[in-house]
Formats: C-alpha cells, sequence, structure tokens
C-alpha cells in the first residue's frame, strides 16, 4: 500500500519512526514534509497529503502533529477526505472498516512510538466493510458534503 505522510513541527520527531514502521510492514511512503523541527503551519501539509490520496497518488494518508486534531480538522476541510485522530487501536481499524476513514491523524505529544507502530498496523490491514449500513452512512458524509459546496455557491 502507498501512504501519503506528512507532520507539522510537532510531529516531526514522530514522523521518522511511522515511516520506518510503514517501509517495515511494506508500505511505499511519500513524505510531504515537515523536514525539520523549524515551525511549519499544518493545514500546508494536510493540504499536500490529502490532494496526494485524492490524485490517487496514494491510497490513504497519515498525518502527524501534536495532538492530531488539527491535521483532522485541516484534511476535513478537503472534499472527498475523510480524517479521524485515531488514538487507539480500535479507532485505527474500525475508521477504515465502518467510515472509509483515507487519512488517519495521530498526535505525536499523546501517543508514543510503541503505540503508533500499532495504529498503523491496524490501520494500513483494515478494509472498508461490505456491509450496506455502512456504505449506505458514507454515501450520506459524501451527500453532505456535496449539500455544503451547493449552499456556499448560493
Amino acid at each position: 500500500m502507498k501512504i501519503s505522510l506528512g507532520c507539522d513541527h510537532a510531529g516531526f520527531h514522530l514522523k521518522s519512526a511511522v515511516a520506518a514502521h510503514l517501509a517495515a510492514i511494506g508500505c511505499e511512503v511519500i513524505d510531504h514534509g515537515c523536514y525539520s523541527a523549524d515551525a511549519v503551519d499544518f493545514p500546508d501539509i494536510a493540504r499536500l497529503v490529502c490532494h496526494s490520496v485524492l490524485k490517487g497518488e496514494a491510497e490513504r494518508g497519515i498525518m502527524v502533529c501534536g495532538t492530531g486534531v488539527g491535521a483532522s480538522i485541516a484534511a476535513n476541510k478537503i472534499p472527498g477526505i475523510r480524517a479521524a485522530v485515531c488514538h487507539d487501536y480500535h479507532s485505527a481499524h474500525q475508521s477504515v472498516e465502518h467510515d472509509d476513514v483515507n487519512v488517519m491523524c495521530v498526535g505525536a505529544k499523546i501517543v508514543g512510538e510503541w503505540l503508533v507502530k500499532d495504529l498503523i498496523s491496524s490501520y494500513v490491514s483494515a478494509t472498508f466493510s461490505t456491509e450496506e449500513q455502512f456504505r449506505r452512512r458514507v454515501e450520506k458524509l459524501a451527500i453532505l458534503e456535496r449539500e455544503a459546496a451547493i449552499k456556499l455557491r448560493e
């Protein structure tokens, strides 16, 4: 699986462990930065990660910031992205299985290197459910997104 990876300065120290674990489990990584601990704005990195996913360059994305919250907010502003903050194993796989999440956000100040590996493995190995109830709900999310776009144009 190809993963689009990005972080802000608060997530920089954890990003190398994320990239190494992704490679260890057979994933190809597209690294969108940041590349140092110098301050950077997470919305800029989220844009790069999400556009990579939407263009089909990567199957999913992972964002690492201080708490995961800011990255999730930024990612969810982009139509077609369903991002979730995942700090536990169950959420990491269920967000994909039930909600077809395509960007997982984690907080470097919340989880450590050992836990982030479990989260990544859970997220990457999960697949969207074939059950009608979950597909119906994700379609309703897409409808909400389209309706919001129409309202903005009115």
